[in-house]
């Protein structure tokens, strides 16, 4: 963010951290407040990178969260009410924040932005936060709904690292019902095809 952005942010901080309350009414009030628009000109719908207005968000989740004014279940409890009757815009932000604020509990969340045709959601739901609680089944639809919907692979946070023999066959199936359609396979499932290599007979 700018530091016109971050200058608009920090009184909204402090106002959450000493009342988390005030969480319900500004974090909906975000982008008039702070500001909105892509932090990357190459990423306007902040698939790849959080946008303005989500990272104002989770600015001041991460404020109510350090003001330790709310226990991790009431914090679990507003978080999961916010992403509830929010639009698409404060569900994404919900998402972000998880990244840096990382709250067992939340992963009802993720699963939800997963089920969602909507990109930026789907995007939103890949990040570190779903690295670190995801389970490898869940993990592995993500990356496979991630190339259904568009999303880059680049949104997947660590996902080089978690490429394995069954998501390299999910892939291929992919590819192959793909072709087999006449339809274009995304470059991103040749990156995942290309960078597995299978273990040797009997290595583990």
């Amino acid at each position: 963010m700018s530091a016109e952005h971050t200058e608009r942010l920090f009184p909204l901080a402090a106002e959450v951290a000493a009342d988390p309350s005030r969480l319900r009414v500004l974090f909906p009030a975000v982008g008039r407040l702070v500001g909105r628009g892509p932090t990357d000109p190459d990423d306007p719908e902040g698939l790849r990178v959080p946008r303005i207005e989500d990272r104002a968000r989770a600015a001041l989740v991460a404020a109510v969260a350090a003001s330790s004014r709310l226990s991790p279940t009431e914090l679990t409890t507003m978080l999961t009410e916010l992403y509830e009757d929010g639009d698409g815009d404060e569900k994404r932000a919900v998402l972000r924040a998880l990244d840096d604020v990382d709250i067992p509990g939340l992963l009802g969340l993720v699963e939800d932005g997963l089920r969602s045709n909507d990109p930026r959601l789907v995007a939103a739901a890949m990040g570190r936060y779903a690295d670190r609680h995801l389970g490898a089944d869940v993990w592995r639809h993500g990356v496979l709904k991630c190339l259904f919907v568009g999303v880059p692979l680049d949104a997947v946070a660590a996902w080089t690292g978690r490429v394995d023999d069954e998501l390299a066959r999910m892939t291929a199936a992919f590819v192959a019902e793909r072709e087999a359609a006449g339809r274009p396979v995304p470059e991103d499932a040749r990156r995942i095809l290309a960078l597995y290599r299978p273990h040797p007979e009997g290595e583990r």
